[in-house]
């Protein structure tokens, strides 16, 4: 018999605990664009099993409240998790409210996906904690809403990923895992899709293509290494044990491995100065088992009230 998932962990103040998966961008390339100037993509989306944690308290008043250290330069109502919240509660006309902490451990602007994944586990949660039951599509229409890797995280699935982003189809990705690594260099990432060096006419791969090894690339890693010397340096150094990738439009660089062993072995020859670490790739995000347990709860309360 399979055990029912378990309910997300709530502290003695009433705080429940979700997490948020970082992810990685096995691959990036940029074939065109649209008319009205977006950027289309091809990427692979893979979850991790390390990532943030989202805190929530749901409030009866109906406010939506931010608390912690916010973002520098970042107005609490522009915060992407206050954003999602607010979305959802005008979208589903919910009279409760939430409080929001973020237990930040993936870095801004490295391109694993923070602030996606936290604004993805705010809306999942909520729909739970509130019992609104809008479900995965609804939640992944508001999460474009938000940003184009924002519903990826809703979908709590690897993906093949087209369009903006947006266009997903699941993919199956063998056990990997990834050391990571952060050069600490923030990437002005609207800047970046401006630069006359970016390519932005590649040829569009298929999934064929990925599943075969093609080398694929990242569109953004010579833009960025010629930029940025502390990227290039972390490349530089990463060479020395695999063949590192940059993930996303972000600074953040990885190298992928097989087993568990032999990224421990390569992580103990990198120089002790560089801020690394390691991750393994999984197939659904956490995230989902707690919501689905959660909703179960929620409905039952009602139905007993």
């Amino acid at each position: 018999m399979t055990a029912a998932p378990a309910l997300p962990k709530v502290d003695a103040d009433g705080w429940s605990q979700w997490p948020a998966p970082a992810k990685l961008n096995l691959f990036l390339r940029i074939p065109g664009r649209r008319e009205d100037g977006y950027h289309l993509l091809q990427t692979v989306f893979r979850l991790l099993d390390w990532g943030d944690t989202v805190r929530l308290r749901v409030r009866d008043d109906g406010r939506i409240a931010r608390h912690g250290s916010p973002l520098p330069g970042v107005a609490e109502a522009d915060d992407l998790t206050v954003r999602a919240a607010t979305l959802l509660q005008s979208v589903s006309g919910s009279p409760l409210g939430a409080d929001i902490a973020i237990d930040k451990r993936i870095p801004v602007g490295g391109g694993f996906g923070g602030g996606s994944s936290d604004a993805a586990s705010v809306l999942v949660a909520l729909d739970a904690l509130w019992g609104t039951g809008l479900g995965e599509e609804r939640l992944a229409g508001l999460a474009l809403q938000l940003g184009a890797d924002v519903p990826v995280f809703v979908r709590g699935r690897n993906a093949w990923a087209e369009g903006i982003g947006e266009q997903l189809t699941p993919i199956h990705l063998p056990p990997a895992w990834y050391l990571l690594a952060n050069p600490g260099v923030p990437v002005p990432t609207a800047e970046l899709f401006q630069s006359a060096e970016l390519t932005r006419d590649a040829q569009p791969a298929t999934i064929a293509d990925f599943v075969s090894g093609k080398p694929l690339g990242n569109a953004f890693e010579p833009v960025l290494r010629g930029r940025e010397p502390a990227i290039d340096a972390v490349f530089a150094a990463l060479s020395q044990v695999g063949t590192p990738h940059l993930t996303g439009s972000g600074s953040g660089c990885f190298v992928e491995f097989a087993s568990r062993e032999s990224a421990e072995s390569a992580l103990s020859v990198l120089p002790s100065g560089l801020d690394a670490w390691l991750a393994a790739g999984v197939e659904h995000s956490p995230l989902h088992a707690l919501a689905r347990r959660t909703k179960q709860v929620t409905q039952g309360r009602r139905q007993e009230a």
